[in-house]
């Protein structure tokens, strides 16, 4: 009786019917919505400085900074699911919550920990967020509608506590590689002897890593009065639990044992970091039922603990009746590489990752105007994850973020002579085929709302609520003449609008969310790009036609020879096959069509 009335609840709002119970709907059912909570809403401004006393440089609160905290919480984002569910969205992907270190950053360049990333305490919600209750809250009132929460976890490292002795305090220090500063010697090959017994860290037992007492083979690692117990749970405060080595500098050896931009970076090689994070994280699933983890600078953490860390939370999450829990690992890239997407999935066994070549080419193709080939070598890609294209269809799929920056600032930056009108166009194409191609589309909130960038990072990461940050307040936002110092949850707005409506004709049809991909056309310069998406179990087909040029175009497309008729579920589709096996296609500039065939 519950899910039925769940299920009216959503028709009567608009919102598309859920196939099945949260916790067992697979991945590729969902449509995310993601938000960092500090950015969305506030809805209790007595958290605004998390309980803190003082300046902005104490508190971290200082709404007209870009890089600090403006006061967007849990009870805020909790208030708002309607709003999410209505934009089409039946998952939210909710930044990192746990309590951060407030402000970091050497003097005249400090920033507040408002995204989250940098954490003292895996136990608590941040107190700039709310409580432990409010993030229940939050689950719940997500679950009663049918809707997925995911957390944005972190194993890779912890807030920037410990100091090394050789560097300027706040500063960033050189990475010193194992081969120059072996865990066997103080400072270097020539230094005094330590840690005698220990096998290295490639022998990864109990036994082995309880000999490496010493963490001064690199540097001389210390912590700051008054911090020596700043980090929850306390084993966290245990300097030979990190690798002490200095910054990354992204390469080599550095990618996994490398401090990340100054923060504590954990040394994921020894067992009682392994189990301690298992425990950390098994515990959020445990108490609050979460429906799945993004993982936070997955690359940078080594194989083994993925191998060990992803089974545990799987494990937890049956134990609560959540059969379908669903992990995606960041392994980011600015370039067009499914491969190193794919390692992650068949080395580190991570079952999905942030597809950033999926992003990568729509940008290429849509944003900037090159040819769609590119989208046809994304899917004939596939082949590399384990699982292969079955596995694909579960890697959600964006176009921008709050790191690399919005998709709508990449139209502008590379299609600098269009004009607000085909920005607008471009970046509706670009969110048709976010949601009609296989993987699971990613709204970034703001997105919906015509938000334009800067650039990434802190230029990316708007309020949805009345905004008092400058460079925020005087771009141009696309469909619409509001500013982000109004309040931005406009349901009326155009891209609002798209995505809602393809959402809800995504969800309807198995074949766009299950269904295998068949390129039917593309090429090396814009124009037609189209795909069937076939769902042979259930005896659907699903065709989708994009027109990445600014010029109409007219082609015939190779279809199945069965087919005898169509019919439109967005935009202006033929209604037969010109012969058996082929339709003629004709789209408007920067135009799209989505198309059910229907066979003999």
């Amino acid at each position: 009786m519950r899910r039925w009335l769940i299920a009216a609840a959503l028709c009567l709002a608009g919102a598309p019917v859920l196939a099945q119970d949260y916790r067992t709907r697979p991945p590729e059912e969902d449509v995310i919505y993601f938000v960092l909570p500090d950015r969305f809403e506030n809805g209790d401004p007595s958290n605004d400085r998390g309980g803190l006393s003082g300046g902005r440089l104490v508190t971290g609160f200082d709404p007209t900074a870009k890089g600090f905290y403006h006061g967007g919480d849990l009870k805020g984002l909790t208030a708002r699911l309607d709003y999410i569910q209505r934009l089409g969205a039946t998952a939210i992907w909710v930044g990192p919550i746990f309590k951060n270190k407030p402000v970091q950053g050497a003097p005249g360049q400090e920033s507040a920990g408002y995204h989250g990333y940098w954490i003292t305490d895996f136990t608590q919600v941040d107190p700039h967020f709310g409580t432990n209750a409010d993030f229940k809250a939050l689950v719940d009132a997500a679950h009663a509608r049918g809707m997925k929460v995911y957390m944005d976890i972190i194993a890779n490292h912890t807030a920037d506590v410990i100091k090394y002795r050789e560097c300027i305090p706040d500063r960033n220090c050189a990475y010193r590689p194992k081969a120059d500063y072996p865990f066997s010697r103080r400072g270097g090959v020539s230094g005094a002897s330590i840690n005698p017994g220990f096998g290295g860290d490639a022998v990864r037992t109990t036994n082995n890593f309880a000999t490496l007492i010493d963490p001064t083979f690199a540097y001389t690692p210390y912590l700051p009065t008054g911090e020596e117990h700043a980090k929850t749970p306390d084993w966290l405060n245990d300097m030979t639990l990190y690798h002490n080595r200095g910054d990354s500098v992204w390469v080599g050896e550095s990618v996994i044992y490398g401090d990340f931009s100054g923060l504590d970076d954990l040394a994921t090689e020894n067992p009682k970091v392994v189990a301690g994070m298992i425990e950390i994280f098994g515990s959020w699933i445990d108490q609050f039922g979460v429906d799945g983890f993004r993982i936070d600078t997955a690359k940078h953490v080594n194989p083994e603990f993925w191998q060990a860390f992803v089974p545990a939370m799987q494990a937890r999450a049956r134990a609560k009746g959540i059969t379908n829990f669903h992990i995606f690992g960041e392994v980011a890239t600015g370039e067009f590489d499914p491969a190193l997407l794919a390692r992650s999935t068949r080395v580190d066994k991570l079952p999905a990752v942030l597809d950033f070549a999926f992003a990568v080419s729509v940008a290429k193709a849509v944003a900037e105007g090159k040819g769609t080939g590119i989208l046809a070598e994304l899917f004939a890609d596939d082949a590399l994850y384990e699982g292969g294209a079955d596995a694909a269809r579960t890697l959600p799929t964006f176009l921008g973020n709050h790191d690399a920056g919005r998709f709508s600032t990449f139209v502008r930056q590379l299609s600098p002579k269009a004009d607000a009108v085909e920005q607008l166009a471009r970046v509706k194409l670009a969110h048709a085929m976010l949601l009609t191609l296989r993987g699971v589309p990613t709204i970034y909130s703001g997105d919906e709302q015509g938000f334009v960038g800067d650039g990434g990072d802190q230029d990316a990461r708007e309020d949805m609520f009345p905004s008092k940050v400058a460079i925020y307040n005087d771009n141009a936002l696309l469909g619409t003449k509001a500013t982000t110092a109004q309040s931005n949850f406009d349901e009326q707005h155009p891209l609002f609008r798209l995505i809602a409506d393809l959402a809800r004709v995504r969800l309807a049809h198995s074949a766009l969310t299950h269904g295998r991909t068949v390129v039917r056309a593309a090429g090396t310069e814009p124009g037609l790009f189209a795909v069937s998406r076939i769902d042979s179990a259930r005896g659907e087909e699903v065709l989708l036609f994009f027109n990445t040029s600014t010029k109409p175009v007219s082609a015939n497309v190779a279809i199945d020879p069965t087919t005898v008729r169509l019919s439109a579920l967005y935009g202006a589709c033929p209604t037969a096959p010109v012969a058996p096996g082929s339709v003629a296609v004709a789209l408007a500039p920067l135009d799209f069509a989505i198309c059910k065939a229907e066979a003999r």
